[in-house]
């Protein structure tokens, strides 16, 4: 069916107005299991945000005032998935010019990320948010530990330093009131991660970075408003019914290309877009930092959404290309300012697609079982002093190599190559990778997508997982240069990086994944050499 027929059926069916009344059904079928149902229900929280959080706004204010009195320039975000990236997209497209706060988002175990932010640290000055749903995020945890102690070790009030932001209930709330946390930000627990943009997850931070709640709620507000229209001209339910009904076709990978000043939404949309949608085999993969090629390079497993602003006129001319080649595209003219608009649109548009797709938007099923995988690699280290590699490595002149066939063929049609880097964290490295993902378009004909661990496990990884199994995984590892142990928790940095990577690959491999793991012995200089090597022996 054609989104322009489905989205008349949508509104003819009343589809918005019922998923605002928290109907199950309208994701997962008449006749819903009741606890199903009920944990669908009580994941809708999101739909009401733009208007219950202005009664929250005093309570960030106080806190914003006193953390400027206490010269706090410094802000440490530790999240991940959901929990972190709205923060850092609010730093990258509204950030306030002079405003004297600086925010870094720690969402990595990356031993060099994590010790390149500790050397310039000036604890005096520092403030971690420890950002937690769940209160028990094995990163976050790992992260609060360690800075924790070195705030401590220069002597310093650790309680004055530290926030958290949580649901009721956790076990962060505990260990915030035993280590004297200055406040603890209790979120609506019916509010899952992904979809927490609008929330206290993405006000705190900004009120942080000098954003006014008014700025980001206004705007969504107003989108949330003309989300509740039983109509074709419903933004959410058009753009919903967009993705759903081309990934429906076959054209499941979701191609975003933004304007400079628009292209930091990108990453916050493909993890809520994939963890959302990518389970029960089906799903839609955004493809996100891909250099823009020739209408004619793209294969029919595409679909284009146009996010650009008003004056940028090669991002409409590309728009206009793409259709004449005979790709759907989708266009949103906007600017930073209606950010808190976009958060919403995009939230309402990721439900109707699950809607569409017939899956639950608001689970993540595959996430849990590659944690559950990472702490068997964990347990196994304890026990032996060593990981569970199974298969073994095979040695080449370049790195160790070890693959899994399974249900995808690299360069086949519909297929996607999605490269895992575990290597040690360097911004410079991502520009460099994205040429390598349009040397793959070239060659292969398919989509190429870029994640870093342990980031991309609450993004992506759920789709990896639960969706289509067309996807061929390239995993790379290294030795790190350095050992930072994390204070009681019996492992180091580097051990638990190295287990995520590990427990990554032996879910893939459970799912009948086709994986391709390298491993380089040392963190060497000519790493995008040897990458490239890597990628030129696919198809």
């Amino acid at each position: 069916m054609s989104p322009d027929t489905l989205l008349s059926d949508y509104a003819t069916a009343r589809v918005a107005s019922r998923i605002w009344a928290r109907d199950p059904s309208v994701f997962v079928g008449p006749e819903p299991d009741p606890a199903v149902a009920d944990a669908i229900g009580n994941r809708l929280g999101w739909l009401e945000a733009p208007t219950t959080m202005p009664s929250r706004a005093a309570e960030i204010e106080q806190f914003r005032r006193a953390v400027a009195d206490d010269g706090l320039t410094d802000i440490f975000l530790l999240g991940m998935g959901g929990s972190s990236l709205c923060a850092e997209v609010l730093r990258d497209t509204m950030s306030v010019p002079g405003h004297p706060v600086r925010l870094t988002v720690l969402d990595t175990t990356d031993e060099h990320a994590v010790r390149t932010v500790a050397d310039a640290l000036v604890p005096e000055k520092a403030l971690f948010l420890v950002a937690s749903k769940s209160g028990t995020t094995v990163e976050v945890t790992s992260l609060e530990r360690y800075f924790r102690a070195l705030v401590a070790g220069r002597g310093l009030p650790v309680g004055r330093h530290f926030v958290a932001i949580t649901d009721p209930g956790t076990e962060l709330v505990t260990h915030a009131a035993n280590e004297n946390y200055r406040h603890v930000f209790l979120n609506p627990a019916d509010i899952g991660g992904r979809y927490s943009a609008l929330s206290l997850f993405g006000l705190v931070p900004a009120a942080l970075l000098g954003i006014s709640e008014g700025t980001l709620l206004a705007p969504a507000q107003e989108m949330a408003a003309a989300c509740r229209q039983d109509s074709p001209v419903n933004p959410g339910l058009r753009l919903g019914v967009f993705m759903g009904a081309n990934a429906a076709a076959g054209r499941d990978k979701l191609t975003l290309l933004a304007s400079p000043a628009l292209a930091p939404l990108g990453p916050w949309i493909e993890q809520l877009v994939a963890e959302s949608t990518g389970k029960q085999g089906r799903g839609i993969l955004p493809v996100v930092g891909e250099p823009l090629g020739l209408p004619s390079g793209y294969g029919a497993d595409r679909a284009f959404v146009i996010i650009s602003t008003a004056d940028d006129d090669a991002m409409q001319a590309a728009a206009d290309n793409l259709e004449i080649a005979g790709h759907p595209v989708f266009r949103i003219q906007t600017t930073p300012e209606m950010l808190g608009a976009e958060f919403f649109r995009w939230e309402f548009a990721t439900a109707v697609a699950g809607a569409v797709l017939g899956v639950n938007p608001f689970d993540e099923p595959d996430v849990r079982g590659a944690k559950a995988r990472t702490q068997m690699q964990l347990a196994a280290y304890r026990e032996k002093g060593g990981f569970t590699i199974d298969p073994p490595f095979e040695e080449t002149p370049f790195y160790h190599r070890r693959v899994h066939e399974g249900g995808a063929r690299p360069g086949a049609p519909g297929t996607y190559v999605a490269i895992l880097d575990y290597l040690p964290a360097d911004p410079t490295r991502t520009e460099a990778v994205n040429r390598l993902r349009a040397s793959i378009r070239a060659r292969l004909g398919v989509a190429a997508t870029h994640g870093i661990g342990p980031r991309y496990l609450h993004s992506t990884g759920q789709y990896h997982k639960g969706g289509p199994n067309t996807g061929v995984f390239v995993l790379v590892t290294s030795a790190d240069a350095t050992d930072t142990e994390v204070p009681g928790a019996g492992y180091t940095f580097s051990t638990l990086k190295r287990a995520q990577a590990l427990g990554d690959f032996d879910a893939l491999v459970a799912g009948g994944r086709t994986v391709v793991h390298c491993h380089f012995d040392t963190p060497s200089a000519d790493v995008l050499t040897r990458l490239e090597h890597v990628l030129s022996t696919l198809g």
